[in-house]
């Protein structure tokens, strides 16, 4: 589903979808826990709107509960409200006024939760985290029957985890928090099972442990884990559901952990790609964001990055070295070590080497952009060229012209842009000037060396430079 589609108002009430979960299991309410301050990424942005692979860091865990089929997506942020108009529509904010933990962060959201849905408890900041495991887990949660059902895995290093207690029947009795000296025995410790902080509880046994947990620990802090220890007090059922791949729980404090955490992001999408039908030569050296598409038996060149909302059709070859920036592409595109941002490729269109694609550029099918060529903002016609050295800017080329090295669009008098008009099967000779606005018609010609100020009617030759003038024994005089 796209971020900018809005859940339906079913959906926002919780009703049952057999399409994402089973019979009788209701979709859950999700709540994503956004307050961290990340003082360790040491940035003025906040941790969980840096970027993973073109996508905020707080975007991650939303996309996955939406794909999940959530019934509602309830993110609680700071009190600085730092990520008011970085949520889509539908996602609703809650804020946690002051820093007092994660049980204290979901208490911010209890407003949103419906006491007869059950509820997810997410991290932004575990972004890894993947729609198939959020219904894997509610459907568990449905079927064991439990008041809450906590994500667990199994580390050789758990250093830094909350350690998971079990009871004698396999149940979860407690987390034990490590972030602190002081917070767990030794033996505690020496648990491998841990607290992979994402939980599924019945809304209203949720609601009822929020208001009896206690800042009992050395941070004084209300841990949301603590409702576990609570709610079997009052005779309900915590179990554990455990993850075979920790990948999907990776965490992010610092900007270590967000280059390994996108790391990952970055495999999974180009295995994703490769095995959709594109050719990606060295994966090790490209990088392409979460929402670009390629077409089929399109081919990928080391040294790439396809960044925002690229999309590539069908048997396009792209690279080495190129950049590609929310461009569109249509099929049988090539892109050779050249930079495009915002613009469109056609149809059969060739770019580079070396070429700069600025925002509004858009070649028709067959057009061609060659070696250091600069365009912005400007509609190059169906099979029309502009090979070399050239920078056409706020102008409009016909089908079939073709621009001789060196063209230039003077667009720009210091106040207002001008725009060009070149007509269809223009013929420019080599270091022509175009001084905006200027027109020239169909199947006119252009003289090597021109600057041209005034319109060239259609089939009309425009010359405009000075007469060539030899001044014999000129040296020989000089030197005299």
């Amino acid at each position: 589903m796209p971020l900018d589609d809005p859940p339906t108002r079913a959906r926002r009430r919780g009703v049952r979808r057999r399409e994402d979960y089973d019979a009788g299991v209701t979709a859950p309410t999700v709540v994503i826990l956004a307050a961290g301050q990340g003082t360790r990424m040491r940035s003025a942005t906040p941790k969980v709107l840096h970027p993973i692979c073109g996508r905020p860091m707080v975007l991650w865990p939303v996309v996955a509960a939406r794909e999940a089929g959530a019934g509602r997506i309830v993110v609680v942020g700071g009190p600085d409200r730092a990520l008011e108009g970085s949520l889509p529509e539908g996602v609703e904010l809650a804020v946690q006024e002051q820093p007092r933990g994660t049980g204290d962060a979901v208490r911010a959201a209890a407003g949103a939760i419906d006491p007869d849905a059950p509820v997810i408890v997410l991290s932004a900041d575990v972004p890894l985290i993947d729609a198939e495991t959020v219904r894997a887990l509610a459907q568990a949660h449905a079927a064991s029957g439990a008041a809450a059902t906590m994500v667990t895995m199994e580390l050789a290093n758990p250093d830094g985890y909350g350690r998971v207690v079990r009871a004698a029947d396999g149940s979860v009795e407690r987390v034990v928090e490590t972030k602190v000296a002081g917070d767990a025995t030794p033996e505690q410790l020496a648990i491998r099972e841990v607290n992979a902080g994402i939980f599924a509880f019945a809304g209203a046994a949720l609601l009822d442990a929020l208001q009896r947990i206690t800042p009992d620990n050395a941070q004084g802090e209300y841990y949301l884990p603590d409702a576990l220890p609570v709610l079997r007090a009052g005779g309900a059922k915590v179990v554990a559901h455990l993850i075979d791949d920790p990948r999907l729980t990776l965490g992010v404090n610092d900007r270590v952990d967000l280059a390994r955490v996108r790391e990952h992001a970055q495999a999974a999408i180009l295995e994703r790609h490769m095995r959709a039908g594109v050719t990606i030569v060295d994966p090790a050296t490209t990088l392409v964001d979460v929402d670009v598409r390629i077409g089929q038996d399109t081919v990928i060149e080391p040294g790439c990055a396809l960044r925002g909302a690229t999309s590539a059709g069908e048997r396009c070859r792209i690279g080495p070295h190129a950049t590609l920036i929310d461009a569109t592409l249509a099929d049988e595109v090539t892109v050779v070590h050249s930079h495009l941002v915002e613009c469109e490729l056609r149809a059969g269109a060739t770019v580079g080497p070396f070429a700069y694609l600025r925002p509004g550029a858009l070649l028709r099918e067959g057009a061609k952009a060659g070696t250091f060529v600069e365009i912005k903002n400007s509609d190059i016609g169906a099979g029309a060229k502009v090979p070399h050295l050239s920078y056409i800017g706020d102008a409009d080329v016909g089908e079939a012209t073709n621009l001789g090295a060196s063209t230039v669009t003077a667009n720009y008098d210091g106040r207002r842009k001008h725009r060009t008009t070149i007509g269809a099967r223009v013929r420019g000779g080599v270091d022509t000037t175009f001084v905006a606005p200027v027109s020239v018609g169909d199947d006119a010609v252009t003289a090597a060396g021109s600057v041209i100020t005034e319109d060239v009617p259609a089939g009309a030759l425009g010359i405009a430079r000075a007469r060539q003038r030899n001044l014999l024994d000129y040296v020989r005089r000089k030197l005299a």
